[in-house]
């Protein structure tokens, strides 16, 4: 999907976005969440954790929906799509574990110590969330 220049450029000069996810009964679940966002790709992916209620939602299911709002309060993007779950990390340096490092250097670059970033993730059950966008709208800048 090609999103508008105007929308993907709210989308990259952003890191926090708001998550939706759908609960059992049918309402939304909202979550603030750090994403990186790449462009071509129109693809958002986030770091969760096992068991979360958002995560459980998504499992149930895929359905997602990122809000990003710019610095201007009539400014903002939205993006829907389908989710998919990476492995849950569950020692340091296997898939689960490396693609949160990889995800960690995009959205923050450099980690102080990897290692113990590792552990940190094992410990907290975390995986990376991918998003790809079916369709975008808001009002861009």
């Amino acid at each position: 999907m090609t999103i508008a220049p105007q929308l993907s450029k709210v989308f990259e000069s952003n890191r926090l976005a708001t998550l939706a996810t759908i609960r059992r009964d049918g309402r939304p679940q909202l979550s603030q969440v750090s994403y990186a966002y790449d462009a071509p790709t129109a693809t958002f992916r986030i770091s969760v954790t096992d068991g979360r209620a958002k995560t459980k939602n998504l499992r149930r299911d895929p359905r997602a929906t990122l809000l990003v709002q710019d610095d201007s309060p009539w400014v903002y993007a939205v993006a829907d799509g389908d989710a998919s779950l990476g492995p849950v990390t569950t020692q340091p340096g296997d898939p689960g574990s490396e693609q949160l490092v990889a995800l960690y250097r995009d959205i923050a670059g450099e980690h102080p110590d990897w290692d113990d970033y590792r552990r940190a993730m094992v410990a907290e059950q975390r995986l990376v969330l991918t998003v790809v966008a079916g369709h975008a709208y808001g009002l861009g800048g």
